[in-house]
């Protein structure tokens, strides 16, 4: 079955999109790691996490695709998403990271949202809601130093139990700081205070893991985890091989095709200076697009079978790429240069700029035309 494509209806029209910048979104891909990452941890729930219009991909069209493959629990940051969200997954669990400061309390429980709980003051703020509150989650740190309760807020809900009164808790949470290093000792040592901190709650279920976790050994899988990065794509490593399918494909076209001579430079801060006559490509993206400027005068692109350079400094609307020597029939005004996807990793991308692939998904633009693809329809 040819892979149905669809404009993405839940975005602005901005019209067509020739010579523009375009993001094709595999939702297939998406449900193909969602089943990955749930067959990693096949004792947990796999919940998926949409923060940040999910990663830059889009809330509602992801949302209703993994809806579709069977995903009930999702997690926001932000009382906005979650609102959203539910307008999309009416019956699906909701969780709220950033817990209840982003929106009135009564909000919460209207919409049936699940906050999570950070400190003692969100659990006093959340028992005074008005009933019937759904549940939520307890968040306690256990050395990442964010969100979430200390060692001596457990011990004071340990002696003073009047405080969680009321309160239907789903899970008890921490987070993990360094699960991209599967190594690192870092991962033990939070593991060991989570499990401590776990006595206190001994009837709660548990989750700690996101995907980096849920490639770490079982002991860390619990009874829930919490899936983001590796949804759309992303290494969630820091070395070695990505084990997820490509998701996003992002192509720029070319607005105009410059010869320039030996010691000629392009753009801002002349940052380029040719050393031989080259052939240059000027494309419509720049860092209004979420192109960053880091990237100028190291990432790559590919075209036709070619790796090419960005040269030049990144601009508001436009970057420009070295294709000397790539053939005239492939490369000309109106041919699309691939900045991610099969040809042309995320991961390679980020570290191009000195960042992680998140950064880059997150920072995607509005004025790029986000395409989707999938198989189901």
């Amino acid at each position: 079955m040819h892979p149905a494509i669809a404009k993405g209806a839940d975005a602005a029209d901005t019209g067509s999109t020739a010579f523009s910048t375009i993001a094709t979104i595999d939702l297939d891909a998406i449900v193909s790691n969602y089943r990955f990452l749930a067959a990693t941890a096949p004792t947990a729930q796999t919940a998926a996490v949409l923060k940040a219009d999910a990663y830059g991909l889009g809330l509602a069209p992801v949302a209703r695709a993994l809806l579709d493959a069977g995903c009930t629990c999702f997690f926001v940051a932000q009382f906005s998403e979650a609102a959203a969200l539910r307008a999309v997954a009416p019956s699906a669990k909701i969780y709220v990271l950033n817990g209840i400061a982003g929106g009135p309390v009564r909000d919460f429980a209207n919409l049936r949202l699940r906050p999570v709980l950070n400190s003692l003051s969100d659990i006093a703020r959340w028992r005074m809601a008005s009933a019937p509150r759904p549940g939520a989650i307890l968040n306690v740190d256990t050395g990442m130093n964010r969100l979430g309760l200390s060692a001596a807020d457990v011990a004071l809900l340990q002696s003073e139990p009047e405080r969680l009164e009321g309160v239907e808790l789903d899970f008890l949470m921490s987070h993990l700081a360094c699960a991209d290093q599967p190594e690192h000792p870092m991962n033990a040592a939070q593991l060991c205070r989570f499990q401590s901190l776990r006595e206190a709650f001994a009837h709660l279920p548990a989750t700690l893991s996101n995907t980096a976790g849920c490639l770490l050994d079982a002991a860390y899988h619990f009874d829930l985890t919490r899936v983001g990065i590796g949804l759309f794509g992303g290494n969630p490593r820091l070395e070695g091989e990505n084990p997820f399918r490509n998701v996003l494909t992002l192509e720029t076209p070319i607005l105009q095709l410059r010869e320039i001579d030996s010691a000629e430079c392009v753009g801002y801060g002349a940052t380029y200076q040719a050393t031989t006559p080259r052939r240059i490509a000027i494309t419509g993206l720049g860092y209004a697009d979420g192109c960053l400027r880091a990237l100028g005068n190291f990432a790559k692109g590919w075209i036709a079978g070619h790796d090419i350079r960005m040269v030049g400094q990144v601009s508001m609307d436009l970057t420009a790429f070295d294709v000397t020597g790539i053939p005239a029939e492939v490369c000309r005004e109106g041919s699309m240069i691939e900045l991610i996807g099969p040809n042309a990793p995320i991961d390679r991308l980020a570290r191009s700029a000195n960042t992680i692939s998140y950064e880059i998904l997150t920072r995607l633009g509005n004025r790029i035309a986000r395409n989707y693809i999938s198989s189901r329809c």
